[in-house]
């Protein structure tokens, strides 16, 4: 799978794009990351689709804060750029669930010696020496603070958390369901249709969430919630989840123990 975000105008994203489809060892790394997920593990998917749907929701989340005139922290610490910080988001999201190659357990720390010497690669010719190590740096500190009980320390691994949330509509619950796995995770995935992110009114950021089945509201208040409460940027953020159509779509018939 060609991985791709909305490059722009940004030179660096565009060159880092190229990069990414070119590096075989993260190419294997989402194999393998895959591997453990699914075919060992019975979960979705946490290789290049996950990769690429969280990414550009991250990017898209953070344009619409700074088109709202929130300042991104590699912005406001170090005298960086706003397409320093959409870098940031990207690899960040491209490497954050690597450690899966690993063990699902500890795969946010897994994940960190893994992409050091991808991000040398790819950051390699960009920036300068200051400037690398100060992207490394901000590059790591959001993939280990996507972990649930982490609180991020900059928008940028806000943004990341919030987004790796999102991949939940329905089409990322089939493999663990089909598989037999029917439980309260798998049931209220499948329930959700639709997932969005558009510039909100009272807030900068507005997630719009809709499901096919109530059951949905436990990815939504369960899981999401968490990933905002702990985002650091929760105050720029507003859900609306509800059920669409007339009647909900059934699910599960019955259950046996």
């Amino acid at each position: 799978m060609i991985f791709s975000v909305p490059c722009k105008d940004n030179h660096k994203l565009k060159v880092i794009v190229e990069r990414i489809n070119k590096d075989v060892e993260l190419q294997t790394l989402w194999k393998a990351s895959n591997i453990i997920a699914i075919d060992r593990l019975g979960f979705n998917d946490h290789g290049p689709v996950h990769v690429k749907i969280v990414a550009n929701m991250a990017l898209k989340m953070l344009r619409i804060l700074v088109s709202r005139g929130n300042v991104p922290s590699i912005v406001k610490d170090y005298g960086m750029t706003n397409d320093d910080a959409e870098v940031v988001v990207v690899m960040a999201a491209v490497l954050h669930d690597i450690g899966h190659a690993i063990h699902r357990m500890e795969h946010e720390n897994n994940s960190i010696p893994l992409a050091i010497p991808i991000i040398d690669r790819l950051l390699q010719g960009l920036y300068d020496e200051e400037q690398k190590a100060v992207m490394k740096a901000e590059i790591l500190h959001a993939i280990f603070s996507h972990r649930a009980s982490i609180m991020p320390l900059t928008m940028e691994a806000g943004v990341l958390k919030i987004a790796d949330a999102l991949d939940m509509e329905e089409g990322r619950a089939r493999i663990p369901f089909e598989s037999g796995k029917v439980n309260i995770h798998s049931v209220s995935a499948l329930a959700i249709k639709e997932v969005r992110v558009e510039e909100g009114e009272e807030k900068p950021l507005r997630i719009i969430i809709n499901m096919k089945n109530s059951a949905g509201i436990f990815q939504v208040d369960e899981l999401l919630k968490n990933k905002i409460n702990t985002s650091g940027i929760k105050d720029l953020v507003e859900v609306r989840a509800e059920v669409v159509g007339e009647t909900e779509t059934k699910i599960v018939n019955r259950v046996y123990f």
